[in-house]
């Protein structure tokens, strides 16, 4: 892995996806000022169809890109009118609700969040919308992560997710010559880092802080063969295998490998830790490393595992398709309407298109056929805002993790409480609560 990649990467990635950068950012690219203010095109009437659309601002250069597609797809569909509306992550929300009140909806939306809206009975089930080609395409658990109540109501747009950081000139001078594996390696990496560098160099990072403690929840327990639920999809908080997790966690804490606060630090400062060469390993989003990180010798790999089959977290953003009672757009036409909306998708997940989407906005497809025409191919891509072509190695070694991941049970009525539970149950038993005792409160409290 090769430093140009994080200069691209950070250019690219100026606003992150929500979920794996932290939130929104309050850059604006000049001349979007503000998109959330405007109001969306009325229907043609006769006819056409008027699909609104509204695209969530990833970076300084999104709003570059699609005014190509809008043209591209009317050139094709010359009965659909497209509006594309560009909207900064910190006003979609406002946005949004704000549409919605007043029957004034896109039709589809790019957003991170579908479970409220189901709630109310504002989207059209994907099924009703997504062609045969398009749902085959996609990672199937990318698919299923859109599900709720047995329906999948979203298709992912992009993906990222977390893998294993480490860098392999401070491992091999402590005599490891290859990424850890299992948590035994893990220990024993750990063991030879603390061993030859002392202080001077923290072994292992470690979040388990409010901000983000449930995902180093996830990817112990998942990595032992546990999680949030069972196999049936029911809260099994208490396992015996989360217990096993939990109780691993206090033992990386107790030996002194990982940083000194991993109750208050949040990942971001282990980031820049291991940018700064002062940290050997840690868990970490895909566009962590930053352009100036003097690490260039770094291996991405995957998350250790007690099971043999690594699980890494996966995230993503999603495009969903509001209920015509509810839009703008007001075509009469709810067939030629959802025949327009399939139209949109199958032509933006276009291998071809779709992946030079990903690389100029520097996010992972969540198709088969970009990731593989990515792995191999990237480089025919430009990297938006810089022209420098996209990095194979980068699509290669993430989209190969992004098989491999699990999801939040976000959808789940429950996760706001689960999520803040399984903190507090972490930090607990990490300062010598009781493991078993401990996740059964916390399993009470869910599920009863």
């Amino acid at each position: 892995m090769k430093k140009i990649l994080a200069a691209l990467l950070a250019t690219a990635m100026t606003l992150s996806l929500a979920a794996c950068g932290g939130g929104a950012s309050s850059n604006k690219p000049a001349g979007s000022n503000p998109p959330a203010a405007s109001t969306p095109a009325p229907s043609n009437g006769g006819d056409k169809v008027t699909l609104n659309v509204i695209i969530s601002q990833y970076g300084n250069y999104t709003q570059d890109w699609w005014p190509t597609f809008v043209e591209d797809f009317e050139k094709t569909y010359d009965n659909i009118d497209l509006n594309v509306e560009i909207v900064s992550w910190n006003d979609i929300y406002t946005v949004v609700t704000t549409r919605i009140g007043t029957n004034q909806a896109p039709d589809i939306l790019n957003i991170d969040t579908f479970a409220d809206y189901v709630a109310d009975d504002l989207l059209v089930p994907a099924e009703e919308y997504t062609s045969d080609s398009v749902k085959s395409k996609l990672i199937p658990s990318f698919w299923t992560a859109n599900e709720l109540d047995g329906t999948v109501w979203a298709l992912p747009i992009l993906a990222s997710c977390r893998a294993m950081f480490c860098n392999m000139d401070l491992l091999n001078e402590a005599g490891i010559t290859a990424p850890p594996t299992t948590w035994a390696e893990v220990d024993a990496a750990c063991a030879a880092v603390k061993e030859k560098f002392g202080g001077s160099i923290v072994p292992w990072g470690l979040d388990i802080s409010s901000d983000e403690g449930q995902a180093a929840f996830a990817y112990y327990t998942w990595n032992n063969g546990g999680g949030f639920v069972d196999e049936k999809g029911d809260w099994a908080l208490n396992s015996a295998a989360n217990v096993e997790a939990m109780n691993y966690i206090k033992t990386l804490i107790d030996n002194g490998y990982t940083n000194a606060n991993p109750y208050t630090d949040t990942r971001y400062p282990l980031q820049d830790a291991f940018n700064a060469g002062s940290q050997a390993m840690m868990i970490g989003a895909c566009n962590m490393m930053t352009a100036d990180s003097p690490v260039e010798n770094y291996v991405i790999a995957d998350l250790p595992s007690q099971t043999g089959k690594p699980v890494s977290m996966g995230v993503c953003d999603r495009l969903m398709v509001f209920d015509s009672s509810v839009t703008a757009s007001n075509n009469k036409d709810e067939a030629a309407r959802l025949d327009a909306v399939t139209k949109f998708f199958d032509f933006f997940y276009d291998t071809e298109r779709y992946s030079e989407y990903m690389v100029y906005e520097g996010f992972l497809p969540v198709t088969t056929d970009s990731s593989a025409l990515l792995a191999k191919d990237a480089a025919k891509f430009s990297v938006g805002g810089t022209g420098a072509p996209g990095d194979s190695e980068y699509f290669a070694n993430f989209s190969n993790i992004l098989l491999s991941c699990n999801f939040y049970p976000s959808s789940r009525s429950e996760w706001i409480d689960v999520k803040q539970g399984v903190i507090e149950a972490e930090q607990q038993i990490c300062q010598g609560a009781d493991a078993q005792a401990t996740l059964d409160a916390l399993q009470a409290k869910i599920a009863g």
